[in-house]
């Protein structure tokens, strides 16, 4: 692989000291982090802050934290704390969600460039009174439109992009500059059959598919309102990663090429019960882990 491997994963579906095992585990593999996403379930920040306790090398982050959740005092402060306590081993992901996820929780929606510009402004003056991190945190905006990408070029440390397709990377690459982190989150199918591999993966990404954020990004890139509502094999094949372990090395390195400085790993996870309204997989998909681990 041409860069450094991370992992998308739900921690719901692992309870307790198993949780504490599966860190453990996927630490032994090579791997450089784990992203901790949030809409319900756990917390990531105190589930950062406990798994950042009990390892000793990966990071472990949020990718994202919901900024209508959670005020920018306490973000700045969350960084810092985890930063200072785990020996620079966290990452700050912020992103702005989608209406459907944060409206449901008490919170007004407004447009999410606004939203970040100001939230990132109050975090850079925001009062630290914990002892600075020796290694401050990274802040990672996620966002695949360019307004977003710009105010992470301008404002944080790169940013972070989730279903989108090489051009997209290219576009962030262009627009963050050349010292950026850029972090891609890829569905990633263990299989090298083509049909049953891309079933998985249209099943598992049925939600963001009927989410409109993205169809203007996948517009603009040609493809039309049938790609995403039937979940056609062009888009499928454009966003998602399936095959052997050398066919997903190779379709993986694609994203590298194209501007990542990490690419996250998103399983599409063959035992999981992908209902249609389902975003998530709860559950680990060790096969694909250790198949593409970087200490293998």
């Amino acid at each position: 692989m041409a860069g450094k491997l991370s992992l998308l994963q739900w921690t719901e579906g692992t309870a307790g000291p198993a949780l504490v095992d599966a860190v453990r585990r996927f630490e032994s593999l090579g791997y450089h982090e784990m992203w901790l996403p949030e809409i319900f379930g756990r917390e990531p920040l105190s589930t950062a802050g406990y798994l950042l306790a009990k390892t000793d090398r990966v990071r472990v982050s949020t990718g994202i934290l919901n900024v209508f959740a959670h005020d920018a005092d306490s973000a700045a402060q969350a960084a810092n704390c985890l930063s200072e306590l785990s020996g620079g081993r966290f990452t700050l992901g912020l992103g702005v969600s989608h209406p459907v996820l944060v409206e449901p929780r008490g919170h007004t929606w407004i447009l999410p460039a606004p939203k970040m510009r100001t939230y990132l402004d109050r975090m850079a003056v925001a009062p630290i009174e914990s002892p600075p991190a020796d290694k401050p945190a990274p802040v990672i905006v996620a966002g695949h439109g360019p307004i977003l990408m710009r105010i992470a070029a301008e404002k944080a440390d790169g940013s972070f992009l989730f279903l989108q397709t090489t051009e997209t990377v290219k576009q962030a690459r262009r627009i963050l500059g050349p010292d950026k982190e850029l972090h891609v989150a890829v569905r990633c199918v263990l299989d090298p059959d083509p049909v049953s591999a891309r079933d998985l993966a249209r099943r598992a990404c049925a939600w963001y598919m009927a989410q409109p954020p993205y169809h203007k990004i996948w517009a603009s890139l040609g493809y039309s309102e049938k790609d995403w509502t039937e979940g056609s094999d062009r888009l499928i094949d454009a966003l998602c990663a399936w095959g052997d372990a050398e066919m997903l090395k190779s379709k993986l390195d694609a994203y590298y090429d194209a501007g990542a400085t990490h690419v996250v790993l998103y399983p599409c996870n063959p035992t999981e019960d992908y209902s249609p309204d389902s975003a998530v997989s709860k559950h680990w998909e060790w096969k694909l882990l250790e198949a593409l681990a970087p200490a293998a």
